[in-house]
């Protein structure tokens, strides 16, 4: 029997047994987790892969051992297996380690790393990516989409940074989330049987490597603004030459991705909102019972989803998308279109909640003075 071990939040499973990374402490306590099995080989349907190139696929339909399948039919439909010389078998190790090591978590965990990538995937279809960046650029933006949430614990960097965790001591509170998903990512392909680059020569590692760190670090949300900023000042002038240009617009992408849960039909979006609050909401109980400040967002007494929702699709979905749109016309009718739309019914929402807590607030105003 082959057993795989956890050690906090350092451990790396992979598809034959467990290694650790070189900046644990050797002295932590292990506990036996369970083997990783081998998943079945799906022959998808030419329905299901013309689905998975949209923006509407729908990934709650899917278990994980054929959301697999999907994430390496996108690898071998791009032409990434071929052109890199990737082993097919290495290719299904490399995704068996990834799956086994994102937690558990209500948000953040192997369904949202699928979605993105398959966001990924669509844009790179639905904006004929491949046309205007290299091979090479291609298998930065899915590998960076694919490794983006390794071993997210659910608690986020300011979490991190005010409870003085272990992750945000060693990265110096910059981005202790983000950097420790590079580096897990690479711990990962430091092993042959996962390496997915083990043919690239030293100088396309070092590019490959470089790229794919880049790209997760640019899905820290406190970068946000300034990423944005430098790409607006690129974006009407855009030349595909310059490789400044190229570095932001792909920064973008895997923001876009990272966060386009509300491009999808409503019934697909609507229950990653749930799922994002319970995960705000777990942190912020924490966080009042260490005695940590608590972001208003996040506080399940001051937050409603209408709330929450219509802000972030105002002032930070579309703006961005809204900004992508004008190198990509295309998206339009199949992304902010639909953002428009969850603005509104957000928006509707939104209004409906304040009439009813002034509702219940003028009840209660009255309940008092008949006191």
């Amino acid at each position: 029997m082959v057993f795989c071990y956890m050690i906090n939040i350092t451990k790396i499973n992979c598809c034959d047994g467990v290694f650790f990374s070189n900046f644990l402490d050797d002295n932590k306590k292990l506990s036996p987790c369970r083997a990783i099995p081998s998943y079945p080989t799906y022959h998808l349907s030419k329905e299901t892969m013309e689905a998975l190139r949209l923006p509407t696929f729908d990934a709650w339909q899917w278990e994980p051992s054929e959301m697999l399948s999907c994430l390496e039919h996108m690898y071998h439909d791009l032409g990434l297996v071929r052109d890199f010389n990737i082993n097919p078998i290495t290719l299904k190790r490399w995704l068996l380690c990834i799956q086994d090591n994102y937690r558990n978590n209500p948000y953040h965990n192997f369904r949202h790393c699928f979605c993105v990538t398959q966001m990924m995937y669509s844009m790179i279809c639905l904006c004929s990516l491949q046309e205007k960046f290299t091979q090479m650029d291609i298998l930065a933006l899915m590998t960076a989409a694919v490794c983006h949430d390794l071993d997210h614990p659910g608690f986020n960097n300011m979490y991190q940074i005010n409870a003085r965790t272990e992750m945000a001591l060693r990265y110096n509170d910059i981005s202790p989330l983000e950097n420790h998903h590079c580096a897990v990512a690479f711990q990962i392909f430091s092993r042959p049987d996962c390496n997915i680059f083990f043919n690239f020569d030293p100088e396309a590692f070092k590019q490959i490597r470089q790229e794919t760190i880049t790209l997760i670090l640019a899905t820290d949300m406190a970068r946000h603004s300034e990423i944005l900023k430098t790409f607006k000042q690129k974006v009407d002038n855009f030349d595909y030459t310059n490789k400044e240009h190229v570095a932001c617009l792909k920064m973008v992408l895997i923001k876009c991705c990272d966060i386009s849960n509300e491009v999808r039909p409503m019934e697909v979006a609507e229950p990653w909102v749930d799922c994002l609050l319970e995960e705000y909401f777990m942190q912020s109980d924490r966080e009042k019972a260490e005695g940590l400040p608590v972001a208003p967002f996040m506080d399940r007494e001051k937050v409603t989803k209408s709330t929450a929702q219509t802000g972030f699709i105002k002032f930070v979905l579309l703006p961005m998308f809204e900004t992508v749109m004008k190198l990509f016309p295309q998206i339009e009718e199949v992304m902010v279109q639909p953002l428009r739309e969850s603005r509104d019914r957000y928006e509707e929402l939104k209004q409906i909640d304040d009439a009813m807590k002034e509702k219940k607030k003028s009840e209660n105003l009255t309940m008092d003075g008949e006191k």
